[in-house]
């Protein structure tokens, strides 16, 4: 719970726009739901031709309304906040900032608006609002797994990165510019299409043994696939049973696996909690 005020205004502001947990609260955060879906889909609306010629009008004050009252809510974030600071620079504050920021940008920079499609990410409060706990615990999961296997997927990629320049500078001097490969970040782009198996085909080796070290590098894309969806399932797997250690008296998941004592309630484990 946030140090309260003796500002009553501030309190009340703070319990309405941060806190889901009251009625009011409740339906500010539904209304903004809405209201950013409405915003998004003008956004749509603009970017499609057949709507941007009739109702150009229609749209630009729908996102100038968007706009101003998402200026308000930030406003009354940054007010009613106990720590403004820390909203200011945390995730959910530096979002519903770019959510807005882009309309005015765009007085300076054509076709910044568009990427008022950010305020996208908005729509995570959801899971908050509508007490999806279960969704919450699995995105925790999801988060540690990939957090765990950040420092193997970091090598595993520095590795892929080697694999395309060594490779893409050997395309460049056997094939050469008369074949598309003008020089070495091209050959680099083109290695990097085909490890991946993407094969846009724009350009290609013409030379037997061009073709021969593409097919190599072919086949060694079909066997790196599997490697960083391997590394995540693993440790996915090891966070998944960490998840499922539960204390027996409140039932909160116990971090880590091995803990003597609950962090929620304090109850000392004699034996595996779970």
């Amino acid at each position: 719970m946030p140090h309260r005020t003796n500002n009553a205004f501030r309190n009340r502001v703070y319990r309405i726009v941060f806190e889901s947990d009251t009625r009011a609260g409740r339906l500010f955060d539904l209304i903004l739901l809405w209201l950013i879906l409405f915003s998004i889909l003008s956004v749509f609306m603009e970017s499609v031709a057949g709507f941007r010629e009739k109702y150009i009008n229609q749209i630009h004050l729908a996102e100038w309304i968007f706009t101003i009252l998402f200026t308000i809510e930030y406003i009354l974030r940054v007010y009613s906040s106990y720590k403004p600071l820390k909203y200011i620079f945390s995730f959910y504050g530096l979002i519903d900032l770019i959510s807005f920021i882009p309309n005015y940008l765009s007085f300076f920079f054509a076709g910044v608006q568009y990427l008022m499609v950010i305020r996208a990410f908005r729509l995570l409060r959801i899971f908050r609002i509508l007490k999806l706990s279960r969704y919450l615990d699995q995105g925790n999961i999801l988060k540690n797994a990939l957090k765990a296997s950040s420092h193997k997927i970091i090598v595993f990629i520095a590795s892929v990165i080697t694999v395309v320049t060594i490779i893409g500078t050997l395309m460049y001097i056997i094939e050469g510019e008369e074949s598309g490969f003008s020089n070495i970040p091209v050959s680099i782009y083109w290695a990097i299409v085909t490890i991946t198996t993407v094969g846009y085909g724009d350009i290609s080796p013409q030379s037997p043994l061009g073709q021969f070290l593409a097919s190599i590098l072919m086949i060694i894309g079909y066997g790196i696939i599997a490697v960083p969806t391997g590394i995540v399932t693993v440790e996915m797997a090891r966070a998944n049973d960490e998840a499922r250690k539960k204390c027996p008296a409140c039932q909160s998941p116990v971090y880590p696996k091995n803990a003597n004592f609950c962090a929620h309630c304090g109850m000392k484990f004699l034996h595996d909690p779970n």
